[in-house]
C-alpha cells in the first residue's frame, strides 16, 4: 500500500464524515433486537474506504460514528465506534485492487470487494463490537452478540448493494473523465 496522503484525502475525510453523520438517523430499526438498525451510512463508509484507503476510511468511521452518536443519541457508544474503523480499514486495505479509480471495477473486483467487506463486517460486528460491549460496558453476552450478528447481516447487505452500486457508478465516471485516475 503506497498511497499518498494529501489534500484530496483530507477533503474526502471531511465530506465522508459529514455524509456519515447526516445519514446516522436515516435508518430502519430491526424490531427483534433493540438498538440495532439497517443504516445507509455504511455505504458511504464503504465507498470512501474502497476509494481512498484505510486511513481515510478509519478516520471517517471513527469521527463520523462518534459525532453521529453524540448528536443523535446524546452519548458515544465507543464499543461500536472502534469496530466501524476496523471495518473501514479492512475494506480500505484492498482499495488499489478494486481498480475503482482506473475504471476497472468489474466482475472479479466486485467479488473481491464483497468478500472483503463481508470478512471486515464479520470481524467488526461479530467479534469486536460484542467483545468491547462486554469489556467496556459489562453488557450481557447474549444481548450484544445478537446485536452484533444483526448488525453484521444488515451491513453486508447495505455495503453489498449500495456500496457496490456507488463504486460501479464512480468507476465508470472516473474512467471516462480521466481526472479520477491521477494520484495526488
Amino acid at each position: 500500500m503506497n498511497q499518498k496522503f494529501g489534500i484530496k484525502q483530507v477533503v474526502a475525510i471531511g465530506i465522508g464524515t459529514a455524509l456519515f453523520i447526516v445519514l446516522t438517523n436515516a435508518q430502519v430499526p430491526f424490531l427483534i433486537v433493540p438498538n440495532t438498525a439497517l443504516q445507509s451510512r455504511v455505504a458511504v463508509l464503504t465507498f470512501f474506504s474502497a476509494i481512498y484507503g484505510p486511513v481515510v476510511g478509519a478516520a471517517i468511521g471513527l469521527i463520523g460514528h462518534a459525532l453521529g452518536d453524540a448528536l443523535f443519541y446524546g452519548s458515544i457508544w465507543w464499543s461500536w465506534v472502534f469496530p466501524e474503523a476496523v471495518f473501514a480499514i479492512a475494506v480500505g486495505l484492498f482499495s488499489a485492487k478494486y481498480k475503482v479509480k482506473a475504471g476497472g471495477f468489474g466482475g472479479k473486483e466486485i467479488v473481491l470487494f464483497n468478500v472483503v467487506q463481508i470478512i471486515g463486517n464479520a470481524i467488526a460486528w461479530i467479534l469486536c463490537a460484542p467483545v468491547l460491549d462486554i469489556l467496556i460496558y459489562a453488557e450481557p453476552a447474549g444481548k450484544v452478540f445478537g446485536q452484533g450478528a444483526l448488525a453484521f447481516v444488515g451491513n453486508i447487505v447495505v455495503a453489498g448493494v449500495l456500496g457496490t452500486l456507488l463504486l460501479v457508478a464512480y468507476s465508470k465516471v472516473g474512467a471516462k473523465s480521466g481526472s479520477l485516475t491521477k494520484e495526488n
